[in-house]
């Protein structure tokens, strides 16, 4: 997973992520969010609260899923335990966020009762 891209727009930022594997969407994925949500990394500055748009590409699927959520967790550069740096977006709860956690959740399948560590737990 590589730093979230920026795009600036009239009124507000669109930040654009690819994940490239199973297990680096595992590591991302929020699922204990209400609407489920997902780690990006990045060293800008958010708030719990703030009001996100994400492209979001999964693997190999060159399709962006369009993602309207909140930031419901921020990791700071100092983190204990050497967590990335970075916010946690929980997803909206409209048609197409639904939709992108249905395709998070049948990529990562039998991975989501999984113990291995995370970024955020």
């Amino acid at each position: 997973m590589s730093e979230p891209q920026t795009q600036t727009g009239s009124r507000r930022a669109v930040l654009s992520l690819a994940v490239n594997s199973k297990s680096v969407l595992y590591a991302a994925y929020m699922p204990f969010l209400k609407g489920g949500g997902i780690f990006l990394p990045t060293n800008r500055s958010y708030r719990i609260g703030d009001e996100v748009f994400l492209l979001l590409q999964l693997m190999d699927d060159p399709a962006k899923l369009p993602i309207q959520g909140t930031v419901a967790w921020v990791t700071p550069a100092d983190a204990q335990g050497g967590k990335q740096q970075g916010m946690g977006l929980r997803f909206g709860d409209d048609d197409s966020s639904r939709a992108a956690r249905a395709k998070i959740e049948a990529a990562i399948g039998a991975h989501l009762g999984s113990t291995r560590q995370t970024h955020t737990l």
